[in-house]
């Protein structure tokens, strides 16, 4: 019962996190200035005529269309992108053995995964409105993906693993204990021509406008594939469910371990 009820505390210390996570996620979404790309322009120019150029720092947001001239190839799916993230992992069968209040032991064979490789790569892109377009430097956003794969491959005799432009050497790698059943791969992408509302910082530091991180404290940077209405509705979803779950967990919590030492 106490053991329970740390795990409970625990998860309510770990929900408590999330929920702050959300919070500053939210607040930056409702601080960050609504914009197009011919006022960025236009309020660029205006800063470099009053002050000189390089000293443009504005957060903002703004929605668009992803474009690029040279996208990425995703390096398992093979398909054009912005960014990707991708993982191989291992999947195998263990034999586990439990022991019950009794001192009875028993045997049981669980089903587990190790990730083998993992990757993400990222690109500058324009970001086209109606009035025209602005740089984007995806650097250090949290990015809002869509998955297109997820295949899993049954293992074989051979000691080379291959998908897309992905290749592994397994047979220098140990495994450990287990029976590998196969290995599967996963890939999530920011596609080209996708709408995505992107909040950060408007910069002409480098010579160049662009949005990208912001340097403030608390001014989060990401990119998302919903509207604003749609992200603010979904993130202050998340911050009362998490509130409730990290309430209900801790007190559940800390009862069962008082009532564990009582």
């Amino acid at each position: 019962m106490g053991i329970f009820g740390g795990i409970l505390v625990v998860v309510a210390v770990v929900l408590f996190f999330v929920q702050r996570h959300y919070r500053l996620k939210l607040r930056s979404l409702k601080l960050a200035t609504p914009s197009t790309t011919a006022e960025l322009h236009h309020l660029g120019e205006q800063v470099a005529r009053e002050i000189g150029g390089g000293n443009l720092r504005e957060y903002v947001k703004i929605t668009g269309q992803v474009t690029t001239e040279s996208p990425l190839t995703s390096e398992l799916k093979q398909v054009p992108c912005v960014h990707y993230k991708m993982s191989v992992t291992r999947e195998y069968e263990e034999q586990v053995r439990e022991t019950d209040s009794d001192g009875r032991t028993r045997w049981r064979t669980e089903r587990r995964s190790d990730t083998i490789s993992s990757n993400s790569q990222s690109i500058p892109f324009r970001l086209r409105d109606r009035y025209g377009d602005i740089e984007v430097d995806p650097t250090g956003a949290d990015i809002e993906t869509v998955q297109v794969l997820n295949e899993f491959r049954p293992a074989n005799n051979a000691n080379r693993l291959s998908f897309g432009a992905f290749t592994l050497n397994i047979g220098t790698l140990s495994f450990g204990s287990g029976t590998t059943l196969g290995y599967r791969y996963q890939e999530w992408i920011l596609p080209v021509d996708r709408s995505v509302l992107v909040v950060g910082t408007a910069s002409d530091q480098t010579g160049t406008l662009r949005i990208e991180r912001p340097t403030a404290k608390g001014q989060k940077f990401f990119i998302s594939l919903k509207s604003e209405d749609s992200l603010t509705q979904d993130t202050s979803n998340t911050i009362l469910y998490t509130g409730l779950g990290a309430v209900a967990c801790g007190g559940i919590g800390v009862l069962l371990i008082l009532l564990s030492l009582f």
